[in-house]
């Protein structure tokens, strides 16, 4: 006799699948990636291969021996939290270093909840906080780019988030210091110290569009953190444009891009209506640039979205989604 499957309703069938998502994001990140090898070289590529190993492997060891249950292992899912955390990661960082990485993001910010669909962080995230917190020479030991895989030829700079900083607590100005570092020309895609997410915003947005066009992420909370921070920018730039930088400077360094188009918008820690995503994104937003002008650390985006991951819950309730088969 046939086995009766029950499961609980609404039944409905879809091509979608959590590794066709998780493969359609693999996907776009691509562009990204590429133009971080071509930037970084073999050191990123070594980064971004430790990383994903560590995640996959460290996910199925969990699965098979703690949970012993195959089901809550998914690949795909570990190999995206590998591929941002490398993203989020200088391509200096010791291969140790990453392996920890992994294990925070995986050990304790995913599987310790139960499993891909129950955490309530950002694993990959968490996992770059906790390095920052644990190592921050290291994980602020950024290379300014060779250009090239064969060239060996690479010098440690601050990032333009971090050179402002600096720059303004020695009393300078938003204008000198953009000249004297040549920060003046366009953050679409630069050649400046930062994480291989940071180098290139036209990649990234090229990524996104695919998302879009696949449907696999909806744009408001993109949209609501890139308003926010463009608003709040604008006003403190508008009134002080000496000690606050301005809108274009926010949008294209840092992680926001990285942060806002595939970190922001993960299934599992995003709210699930529409308008619950918008109050998320306008927080993380608002979150960043008072990090960013009033904060101690130069960028805030990591933070903002783990401070907004513990108020998605009570998102959800004040905002709740359509009922299945109501208009």
């Amino acid at each position: 006799m046939d086995k009766v499957i029950v499961s609980p309703s609404p039944h409905v069938h879809s091509p979608a699948s959590t590794d066709r998502i998780m493969i359609d994001v693999i996907i776009a990140l691509l562009p990204a990636l590429l133009v971080s090898f071509f930037f970084y070289g073999w050191s990123q590529l070594l980064v971004l291969a430790v990383s994903c190993v560590s995640c996959v492997g460290l996910e199925w060891l969990i699965a098979r021996f703690l949970f012993k249950r195959p089901a809550v292992f998914s690949c795909t899912s570990a190999l995206v939290t590998g591929v941002l955390l490398a993203m989020n990661l200088p391509c200096t960082t010791p291969w140790w270093i990453v392996l920890i990485g992994a294990l925070v993001a995986i050990g304790i910010a995913k599987m310790s909840f139960g499993g891909l669909g129950q955490n309530i962080f950002n694993p990959a995230i968490t996992g770059r906080v906790f390095l920052l917190v644990s190592f921050p020479v290291q994980m602020t030991n950024w290379t300014m780019p060779a250009n090239s895989f064969v060239s060996v030829d690479a010098v440690t700079g601050a990032t333009p988030l971090g050179l402002i900083k600096e720059g303004l607590k020695a009393g300078q100005s938003i204008g000198d210091i953009l000249a004297a570092n040549g920060l003046e020309m366009s953050g679409l895609l630069r050649d400046i110290g930062g994480s291989s997410g940071e180098v290139s915003a036209i990649a990234l947005l090229v990524g996104f569009c695919y998302l879009l066009v696949r449907k696999v992420v909806k744009p408001w909370i993109p949209l609501s953190i890139v308003a926010t921070i463009a608003l709040i920018a604008g006003v403190f730039h508008g009134i002080d444009p000496a000690h606050f930088t301005g809108i274009g400077f926010n949008l294209l360094t840092g992680g926001v891009m990285l942060g806002a188009l595939f970190m922001a918008t993960d299934y599992v820690t995003s709210p699930m209506s529409n308008w619950g995503g918008v109050i998320y994104g306008v927080g993380i937003g608002l979150i960043v640039m008072m990090i960013r002008y009033f904060g101690s650390y130069p960028e805030g985006m990591s933070f903002a979205i783990l401070i907004m991951n513990c108020f998605v819950p009570l998102i959800n309730r004040a905002f709740h989604q359509k009922k299945y088969g109501r208009a």
